[in-house]
């Protein structure tokens, strides 16, 4: 990727575009800006339409200036007016389009219709129509937003009456003002909901399957008429009066705020407001899916609502405190386990065995601590509150005891978590913390200390703490008050609470506690007026500012504003430090920032209100405020997408282990204060794993593990790199630091945490030159491959033997098809491999000058090699050349002979056959346990020449193959002689057959030359891709012995790699062991073979492939090794997460800048920018693997 301040943000292309879709956005949807030459009745029908709604205003208005009519009938003249209208004009789009269309598509929003050409004939021609009001998708649209266009249009009427406005500010240069730009804002809403919806620069979905968009700005006009009806039938409301004055001057602004995209789409401002009362109003926590959010939010809301009707207090506390404790529980674990243990006892015992495999989280253990906690909980809050909770707050009261008991526990709990880090607080190093943590072992035993206080830290969290807050909550006067809305909200949502976020429960009860201390004296109002309840409700609610002195800061909108902050400040920092960032325009805008600072504040306090990401525009310091969305910023639920890719099984292997480590830490406090829309990315090797937390709650963290790619670009690699460089300074370059030292990089967007140990795969890739382009080596490479292949058949039949009773049996199993070796995967990535190189330049040596193009044997030879049949796999479809002659029937027909004749006959090298009757004749064994061990007949008709037969047989490692079979046990077998392994060694027909096979896959692999293979013929026989010949052409005709061949000469290869590093083989035992080493713990193959995936999910212990750079002319070997290593872990600034992910929807969605070499996605070190991008959940984002929500128990 290009760096540097050359890179454009937006190329000439898509600046165009933007320049056209912008001022429709901002105007609602008409186009006047279209980019090539158009009619003028084009522009001037799209001002006629967008002024209609304001006309009929102004009649409705004028008749009530004039005391005609009413201003309920001007509203309602209005509406019907502009109803009639907008159906007029939708049966108007209906008619054009079946006038010239008479088969189409249904219409999809589509970003390039912003582009297409219009051929315009008439001013209120079938094209005209159609270009100028596109129409609705579906029928019931075309009434309902005709209706509810007239609606608006009547309402606003109403809304904007000159009289109205004067008597809201006795002003009328103010009335004029409010009325003209008041109208101008109505009739944006008007165009966009009924003639052409435009673009929103706040969009939250990719597709706008419902047409939900059309009523995002109707909806905002609606909130603000709203507000004024309810001003206008309310009776002595000075407050309702003056926010209806602030809101008709804020309606001038709407067209700004939609145009800027600070007001959110429908779905995501209804989402978002859920999630908003679910957590700060309710006590609960955000959810992973928009349906578990939409259920979770009505039944706590329905909770709250029904204490509100309880007549006894004592009622209310047990009823509050337990459910305040069930809806804190993971409730989705819980009805599964149910819904498992359901099936379990009703369906068989078959049934009941396949069951067992799933990982159930909740069981009796679980359950019945839970069920004594809720117990525990409900006898010690009737208690309390029925025998010391009657009196007001002073310092001799109960409650004041429990308030020194919360501040005790929240400086120990405090404490006890910092130290669990590598650094306190993100900015000191940690003297507790292990140093020297390269290894599993040292780390493990240095931190056993950290671990018991770990435990310790999980006791006072998951069972002192509650209870401690219980008997706060309890002790109250408040709860003596009966149907009071702010026992019902305040101290639902903190008896949840205390369950659902016990860490933020704590802090905020020592607060408010804190504050009573100091200002304890009943008669002040602070104690006289609030409940408890409330006080801790404004101590967090997002949705309220800071009202009360006392209690001051709102913490969560704090934290907000100060990880915004932050974020701003890095942009504008490093927009000028690094070197690659720096632009020509950076210095103007950092004196910008810098001189108009106050309201880069006041942008950063909005967004915190709001709880929406402070986008940076292209990730320059422009900052605006993003719309409000929910807490994971996309819309889709977790793990629903990935970019699926061969890189993405090593993150499925590893997740599991991860998310066990992940666990641990968690409850640990390792990872500091994890809270719902925290993110941590881990680093091992090139892998790199984001984390999302989704949802918390009593004992349970449900979290999202992203994958990153694994092959990295320049961008990718320089904030990997910086990555690691951060995890180094803070984990493995410990020793030479003092104590208590600053954090090197500190200000980074990346705080590391802790590591934590995780079973996966190390990657090891060497450079094989001089062990693979070895003469002495590669001279011993065929001894060797004759013997693994000794011992693979040997094995191979023997493995045979034991499905058979008895030797007499053998004569009716060895008719049989033998079974499909279990590595047939290994063909199919060879087979490819051939076919490759059967159309390469490699395989020019396989053709003659004499060779005819289109002769039969070049046909016959490619149909050998391709027809997957063969080899068990999908047949392939054989298209031939118009005009030609068909021969693959013909070569079908034809008998081996006839073809070795035809090869004869045109030129080709003849193969010494020897003469071979039709049936092979029957071998006589000397021992009839012989025929156990017996390889198929078909394996031993390879055409070779006797010679050859008889140069095998001096070659034959005789010893070698007694050896083998010495290690033969046969306990299969009921019956058997003890001289069985003795009359196997002397059964020379036996011998002749192993001879036969193991010529034939020579033959095969090697041809029936005896030179040393060259490195390129290895690395082509390795993966399956040896240029045709006679032999292998027969070798692949018998797909389990090619398979047997293969798996052979991949053994001897590895064979040779080990001999080279660890020194020659001693003796015939230690060879054994090796390649049963090779067989149980090794897959031995390709990265690119289905086996190879498979094998890593199974986790063998190792994993070996051969690749070639042809650029370097070198090759190189990859070794996976499974075994526990340790993990980096680092916590990210979430909003800085939010505010790329924000500038990612805007500038992909809206300014469709997809463009790769954009700036946006250039590397960043400081702010990890292209890592963010990949991480975001695609389309927009590209991570390999994502999983589902995984819920972790967190005892």
């Amino acid at each position: 990727m290009r760096m540097g301040p050359d890179v454009p943000l937006l190329n000439d292309y898509k600046q165009e575009f933007f320049l056209k879709r912008f001022p429709q956005t901002l105007l609602g949807g008409p186009r006047f800006k279209l980019g090539y030459c158009a009619p003028p009745y084009i522009y001037v029908n799209q001002i006629i339409l967008f002024l209609t709604p304001w006309l009929w205003g102004g009649v409705g208005t004028l008749l009530y200036q004039l005391g005609v009519m009413k201003d309920s009938c001007t509203a309602a003249l209005s509406g019907a007016l502009m109803f009639v209208t907008a159906l007029a004009l939708q049966m108007t789009n209906l008619y054009a389009k079946q006038k010239t269309v008479t088969v189409e598509r249904m219409q999809i929003q589509n970003t390039l219709t912003d582009e297409d050409e219009f051929e315009f004939s008439s001013c209120v021609g079938s094209e005209t129509v159609k270009f100028i009001i596109p129409g609705k998708k579906y029928i019931i649209n075309t009434v309902f937003h005709s209706l509810l266009a007239g609606v608006l249009c009547g309402l606003g009427t109403w809304y904007l009456l000159p009289n109205r406005i004067t008597l809201l500010y006795n002003n009328i240069g103010g009335t004029v003002v409010i009325f003209v730009f008041g109208w101008v804002t109505i009739c944006i809403g008007e165009y966009s909901l009924i003639i052409n919806t435009a673009t929103e620069t706040a969009t939250f979905q990719a597709l706008d399957t419902y047409e939900i968009t059309a009523l995002m700005r109707p909806f905002y006009i609606f909130v603000f008429i709203a507000v004024d009806l309810a001003h206008r039938f309310a009776v002595n409301a000075p407050i309702l009066e003056q926010t209806n004055q602030i809101l008709h001057i804020l309606f001038l602004f709407l067209p700004f705020l939609w145009a800027m995209g600070i007001l959110p789409p429908l779905d995501a401002l209804f989402l978002w407001g859920m999630e908003q009362l679910l957590e700060f109003g309710l006590g609960g926590s955000p959810m992973s899916s928009n349906t578990k959010l939409l259920v979770m939010f009505l039944i706590s809301a329905g909770t709250a609502i029904a204490s509100y009707f309880i007549p006894s207090p004592l009622g209310v506390i047990l009823f509050m405190t337990g459910f305040g404790f069930i809806l804190s529980l993971n409730l989705s674990e819980i009805g599964f386990a149910l819904k498992h243990t359901m099936i379990s006892h009703l369906a068989s015992s078959k049934a009941k065995n396949a069951h067992r495999g799933l990982r159930i989280q909740f069981g009796w253990r679980e359950f019945i601590f839970y069920v004594a906690v809720l117990a525990f909980a409900l006898t010690e809050a009737s208690l309390l509150h029925q025998f010391a909770g009657s009196s007001s707050f002073s310092q001799a009261r109960p409650q004041a005891i429990a308030s020194y008991i919360l501040i005790l526990l929240l400086v120990i709990m405090w404490i006890l978590r910092e130290i669990q880090r590598v650094y306190l607080f993100g900015v000191f190093r940690n003297p507790f913390y292990p140093k020297d943590v390269r290894t599993v072992a040292v780390f493990m035993e240095k931190q056993r200390r950290l671990m018991k206080v770990g435990v310790v830290r999980r006791i006072l969290l998951t069972l002192v703490s509650p209870f401690a807050m219980i008997a706060f909550l309890s002790l109250d006067h408040s709860l003596q008050n009966l149907h009071s809305v702010s026992v019902s909200i305040g101290f639902t949502r903190m008896f949840r609470m205390v369950w659902q976020n016990t860490e933020n429960a704590l802090l905020d009860m020592v607060v408010v506690s804190a504050a009573q201390m100091l200002v304890f004296n009943p008669d002040l109002w602070w104690n006289r007026s609030l409940d408890t309840g409330i006080k801790l409700l404004l101590t967090t609610n997002r949705a309220l500012p800071a009202r009360v002195p006392q209690v001051g800061l709102l913490r969560d909108r704090l934290l907000q504003f100060l990880s915004k902050l932050h974020f701003a400040i890095a942009i504008l920092l490093t927009s000028w430090t690094e070197k690659k960032q720096r632009r020509r325009s950076s210095a103007a805008l950092i004196a910008l920032n810098v001189a108009f600072f106050p309201v880069l504040l006041a942008l950063v306090a909005v967004s915190a209100l709001l709880s929406s990401p402070l986008l940076p525009l292209f990730t320059l310091p422009v900052f605006l405020v993003g719309f409000p969305r929910p807490l994971r910023s996309w819309p889709g639920p977790a793990g629903g997408t990935a970019c699926v890719c061969s890189d993405t099984v090593y993150y499925r292997q590893l997740v599991p282990g991860l998310a066990a480590a992940l666990q641990s830490a968690l409850a640990a406090g390792g990872l500091g204060l994890s809270l719902p829309g925290s993110h941590y990315l881990c680093r091992f090797q090139d892998r790199l794993m984001w984390i999302l937390v989704l949802e918390k709650g009593f004992t349970y963290c449900g979290v999202n593990i992203k994958g990153l790619e694994l092959q990295e670009t320049s961008c990718h690699a320089a904030e990997a790199h910086r990555v690691d460089e951060i995890f180094e300074m803070a984990f493995e370059h410990q020793e030479h630091t003092r104590i208590l030292s600053p954090n090197p990089h500190f200000g980074h967007i990346l705080t590391p945490c802790t590591v934590v140990p995780v079973r996966l795969y190390s990657d090891a890739r060497n450079v094989l030159s001089g062990i693979i382009d070895s003469h002495e080596n590669l001279k011993h490479l065929k001894d060797d491959f004759v013997k693994v292949l000794v011992w693979m058949l040997v094995q191979y039949c023997y493995k045979k033997s034991k499905t058979w009773e008895s030797p007499g049996s053998a004569n009716k199993n060895k008719q049989e098809s033998f079974p499909e070796n279990q590595h047939s995967g290994a063909v199919k990535g060879s087979r490819a491999l051939r076919e490759e190189d059967s159309f390469s330049v490699d395989t020019v040596e396989d053709w003659t000058d004499e060779s005819d193009i289109f002769d039969f044997e070049p046909s016959s030879r490619t149909r050998d090699r391709k027809d997957p049949g063969q080899l068990g796999l999908t047949p392939k479809v054989h298209l031939s050349i118009p005009g030609s002659i068909e021969t693959q029937d013909f070569l079908q027909e034809m008998s081996p002979e006839d073809k070795l004749n035809r090869a004869m006959v045109l030129g080709l090298p003849a193969v010494d056959k020897g003469k071979q009757p039709e049936v092979l004749p029957r071998v006589e064994f000397s021992c009839s346990y012989s025929e156990l061990l017996s390889i198929p007949e078909e394996w031993r008709t390879a055409p070779v020449p006797s010679s050859k037969v008889s140069e095998m047989r001096q070659r034959f490692p005789e010893e070698w193959y007694h050896f083998v079979l010495s290690q033969l046990d046969f306990f299969h077998l009921k019956e058997k002689p003890s001289s069985l392994l003795t009359d196997l060694m002397k059964d020379q027909a036996l011998k002749e057959l192993y001879i036969h096979g193991v010529l034939s896959c020579c033959f095969g692999l090697f041809g029936l030359d005896n030179a040393v293979p060259a490195p390129r013929h290895v690395f082509r026989a390795y993966t399956g891709g040896i240029p045709w010949s006679a032999g292998l052409d027969w070798l692949t005709g018998k797909p389990e012995l090619f398979q047997l061949a293969l798996k052979a000469f991949r053994y001897t290869f590895k064979l040779m790699l080990d001999k080279a590093s660890l020194g020659p083989v001693e003796n015939f035992r230690e060879l054994v062991n090796y390649l049963e080493g090779y067989e149980s713990d090794w897959y031995i193959g390709l990265v690119s073979d289905l086996e190879w995936q498979q094998a890593v999910l199974q986790e063998k212990p190792y994993l070996f492939s051969l690749g070639h750079d042809p650029s370097m002319g070198i090759y190189t070997g990859r070794v996976l090794t499974l075994q526990e290593l340790l993990v980096q872990v680092g916590k990210l600034n979430a909003e800085a997460v939010r505010g790329q992910w924000a500038n990612l929807s805007w500038e992909l969605l809206y300014a469709t800048n997809d463009d790769e070499e954009r700036y946006s996605i250039q590397a960043h070190p400081a702010l990890l920018r292209n890592l963010t991008v990949q991480a975001a959940d695609p389309p927009l984002g590209y991570p390999v693997y994502s999983s589902q929500l995984l819920q972790l128990p967190l005892f």
